[in-house]
């Protein structure tokens, strides 16, 4: 199942779910304003504007003065398709409301504030490509021990182990369903590496997670 059959409402993404990050920012996060790390999952939504599909282009970026930004980078996640409607659910009941899994990209301007993420920043036009397609909830064993890698023009720049991950996909499910209720066809990106891959006008940006497939992207602006 191609992922263009979602019924787009909500792509809400996971930062801060990398262990090895949260353990590097732990000096900042112990600084005012906020002298401790977060204690909830820290959330950022990809609006309509945002979504976009495998094989399709990605928009460089601008400034607000028309010019190119001078920067761009990708993460990679993912992406868990709900099946019926959420709410409340238990960590243990979770993932039984999980119709499959998916890949999200994640192309933004790098990040400076790690509490809040960055409008700006995150909601640029075309940014957030979704797919290959679905694979079924039952083809996956274990969510928790995928892996997702980032290569550019073929050459690999990031592994990130979701068993790295600080909060599980079942928790993550339950935690956001006592946020918001989930509607099917909605997503959840559930966690990123820490460190963003940096890329440039033109670059092949390819988002792999073995079982889910590939998710195969270039950059505009060349």
């Amino acid at each position: 199942m191609t992922a263009n059959t979602l019924v787009h409402s909500k792509l809400v993404c996971v930062a801060l779910n990398d262990k090895s990050q949260l353990t590097a920012l732990e000096g900042t996060f112990n600084e005012a304003p906020y002298k401790k790390p977060p204690t909830q999952p820290v959330l950022y939504y990809k609006p309509r504007n945002t979504w976009n599909v495998d094989g399709a282009e990605v928009e460089w970026a601008k400034d607000f003065d028309g010019s190119d930004v001078t920067a761009m980078a990708v993460g990679a996640s993912l992406g868990v398709v709900i099946g019926r409607e959420t709410c409340r659910v238990s960590q243990a009941e979770a993932l039984d409301y999980v119709r499959g899994y998916t890949i999200v990209s994640d192309f933004s301007l790098p990040e400076e504030n790690y509490f809040r993420p960055d409008i700006k920043g995150k909601c640029l036009d075309t940014s957030a490509p979704v797919g290959p397609e679905i694979v079924p909830a039952d083809t996956i064993a274990n969510p928790d021990a995928l892996t997702v890698t980032i290569r550019v023009n073929e050459e690999q720049k990031s592994a990130f182990a979701l068993a790295d991950m600080q909060r599980s996909v079942a928790e993550l499910i339950s935690t956001i369903s006592w946020i918001m209720t989930l509607q099917p066809g909605e997503i959840i990106a559930v966690g990123f590496a820490g460190d963003r891959v940096p890329v440039a006008q033109g670059d092949r940006v390819e988002a792999t997670i073995e079982g889910v497939g590939t998710l195969t992207n270039t950059l505009g602006g060349a």
